[in-house]
């Protein structure tokens, strides 16, 4: 629904061709490596050293820029030695191709520009040292330096689940609408700019229309119609498409925040047929594979191929295209009764069978962890455990048959 080809206008071609070649002009001048901050002098101001910087993205992604791509860079504070700002490289509206975007921290050192791009080595040491970087920002911009995604440095090279920090996936984040409401998930995981991996991304519609933040942290405008939300544990989320969108430049935003409303807003590139929000994952600076992630209280799973796919809550799957509720989050030591073909599971006295019953719970019920203790094994869906569960309550469930986002404890043994 994101990424089908609409024809161009010879205006927008025209208007293209001349940011194009705007571009090349400021583009001209030699560059360092991604893993180092790009280096332009003061003189220049910080606006050429950070498109310099994204002229090596460029490069590093295709080769060169293709055609019809262009640097957009917006300063959002600057003083003294500091800037930040927004970096996008934008694709011609109607391509097949997404906008690639970053935060970026510009230091002026000496005679010469210094420039980290979120996701980079130097971005979380120089947010750190920057007199611009928010106290609300401080924690979240240490975690997005790229140390936590894949050990091959290349998070999502396949369309699986992507090993990420110790392969915890929980994410504490509702879907990007109001709890309570069901809107349509038109397409299952796909990737950001189309069916490249990883399948970052989903597009959902419907409702009130109304876009919001899936959980609290500090938003910013990429560009028109683009908002990401940077939270904590490393994550952020991208929405696309909006209309009516927020201008923000690192403000506060609690969970359900709104962010604009649903649209077919390309003016960073890509298309859009038919208004709805593409939602992308990331953590640690880089889009990461939905498999495995919790939206809502819904397990998000890949498909077959690229824009299929499901989504589990409990033992209900809904195939895309289908409609989801908004259950709201599940909590960090929460979790999801999964009776592996509806109906109940039964609690227990102890960890294990041995123990006497004490009632049951029903399949998609909401239940928080107080700790856990090894017991008896048992098989799920997601494979055979022996590790139990103690609730709130101070009964006892078999891990088999829940959903945490965890392959382990959530809250620490008994």
């Amino acid at each position: 629904m994101s990424h089908r080809r609409r024809p161009t206008s010879s205006l927008t071609r025209m208007v293209t061709t001349l940011a194009l070649a705007a571009a090349s002009t400021l583009l001209a001048a030699g560059s360092s490596t991604a893993a180092e901050p790009a280096a332009v002098a003061a003189a220049t101001g910080p606006e050429a050293a950070v498109t310099d910087h994204l002229h090596e993205r460029g490069q590093q992604r295709a080769g060169a820029l293709a055609s019809g791509d262009r640097p957009v860079v917006k300063v959002t504070r600057e003083a003294g030695a500091w800037a930040h700002g927004t970096a996008v490289l934008a694709t011609e509206p109607g391509s097949d191709r997404m906008p690639e975007g970053w935060l970026f921290i510009a230091h002026r050192d000496g005679g010469s520009w210094q420039v980290a791009f979120d996701g980079e080595p130097r971005f979380a040491e120089l947010s750190a040292r920057s007199t611009l970087t928010r106290a609300a920002e401080k924690p979240l911009f240490a975690e997005q330096d790229g140390r936590q995604v894949s050990a091959a440095g290349r998070p999502g090279v396949t369309t699986g689940i992507t090993p990420l920090a110790g392969s915890d996936f929980r994410t504490g984040m509702a879907l990007p609408w109001a709890n309570g409401q069901t809107w349509t998930m038109t397409s299952g995981p796909h990737g950001w700019g189309g069916s490249e991996a990883p399948w970052s991304s989903m597009d959902f519609a419907g409702g009130d229309q109304t876009v919001r933040a899936t959980r609290g942290g500090t938003a910013y405008t990429m560009c028109t119609g683009w908002i990401r939300v940077i939270h904590d544990r490393g994550y952020s989320t991208d929405y696309y498409h909006l209309w009516s969108s927020v201008n923000v430049n690192g403000a506060a935003v609690g969970a359900g925040a709104y962010l604009g409303y649903t649209g077919t807003d390309v003016t960073c590139g890509g298309a859009a047929s038919g208004r709805h929000v593409h939602f992308g994952l990331r953590q640690n600076s880089a889009y990461v594979g939905l498999a495995g992630h919790g939206l809502g209280k819904w397990s998000m799973e890949n498909g077959g191929s690229a824009y299929q796919g499901s989504a589990l809550h409990g033992s209900a799957r809904v195939v895309a295209p289908g409609n989801l509720y908004n259950y709201g989050a599940l909590g960090l030591n929460q979790g999801v009764i999964d009776a592996n073909g509806g109906g109940s599971v039964n609690k227990r006295t102890g960890p294990g069978t041995g123990y006497g019953l004490s009632g049951s719970v029903a399949d998609g019920a909401t239940v928080t962890v107080s700790c856990s203790s090894n017991g008896t094994s048992h098989t799920g869906r997601y494979g055979t455990s022996s590790l139990w569960n103690r609730l709130s309550d101070g009964t006892w469930v078999s891990d088999a048959y829940m959903w945490t986002g965890v392959n382990g404890t959530i809250n620490g043994y008994c």
